[in-house]
């Protein structure tokens, strides 16, 4: 009889701060996998002891101090990992594993891009585009299944924003942003877990801002995280959710995880 991985990804928006729902979420939720973003530490003060303690054992850091940082956490083996700088500047933003099962986890933390969508006016959304760009020259020579998740930073279908009209000439959701990820995602057929499972139009958010009194009266969502896997390893896929009631938990993330399942 197969038994069933199940792999989690959330940009946690600091690791430190955030253990006590980081810790809440395993117990609950009882991933095999965590995919962490953004954990804003140095790997000597990532909280190592605390994720072993509740079973993950084996942890691929990618950390940066106070900035970035990307890691895995596991409590099934996983024997090479690697982190690709496709921000061609030193930025922790990549960690890669390789599992027993047979396919690799690419852990990936995408930049935001600043605020204006313009390469000229604002060489935050230059980089943004052109890490998309290198993402998608890796992808082109990649033969091997993978699953590749993390924060993208942007929210490709109408769908999945609160507002598709208002957003349009706002950075995650503008066409030129929009264009880079369909190329990515062209570039090794990679299916859209999420999408796979719920459909368009169906609502699908990820992220919420602070800004919002109420975040889930007012709904104003993106999804900008997501779960992409080659077209192999997306036929293993048995279960997709968002889990949103952690966006409600005590000192929350602005974005939530996802999880899927997989038959291995």
């Amino acid at each position: 009889m197969a038994s069933t991985l199940k792999i989690a990804t959330w940009n946690i928006n600091s690791v430190r701060f955030r253990i006590g729902i980081v810790e809440r979420f395993l117990n609950e939720e009882a991933p095999d996998i965590l995919c962490l973003q953004e954990t804003k530490t140095v790997d000597k003060t990532f909280p190592v002891d605390a994720l072993k303690s509740l079973g993950y054992e084996y942890q691929a850091l990618h950390g940066q101090k106070m900035h970035h940082g990307v890691a895995i956490v596991s409590k099934v083996p996983f024997h090479e990992d690697d982190r690709l700088d496709w921000q061609a500047n030193g930025e922790a933003r990549h960690v890669g594993v390789r599992l027993d099962s047979g396919f690799y986890v690419e852990n990936v933390y995408v930049p935001a891009g600043g605020d204006i969508p313009d390469r000229e006016q604002n060489p935050k959304f230059g980089q943004k585009l052109d890490f998309l760009d290198r993402m998608t020259e890796w992808s082109e020579t990649l033969d091997r299944p993978t699953l590749l998740v993390g924060d993208f930073n942007v929210a490709p279908l109408e769908s999945d924003v609160w507002s598709h009209k208002q957003l349009l000439k706002v950075v995650s959701h503008t066409p030129i942003e929009v264009e880079h990820l369909d190329r990515l995602q062209k570039a090794h057929d990679w299916v859209d877990l999420g999408r796979r499972f719920i459909p368009p139009p169906e609502r699908y958010y990820s992220w919420w801002s602070y800004r919002a009194k109420d975040w889930a009266a007012s709904d104003r969502g993106r999804r900008l995280d997501h779960m992409w896997a080659s077209p192999e390893l997306a036929e293993k896929a048995v279960a997709h959710s968002i889990h949103e009631p952690s966006r409600s938990w005590f000192k929350p993330s602005d974005h939530v995880p996802l999880v899927t399942e997989f038959r291995v």
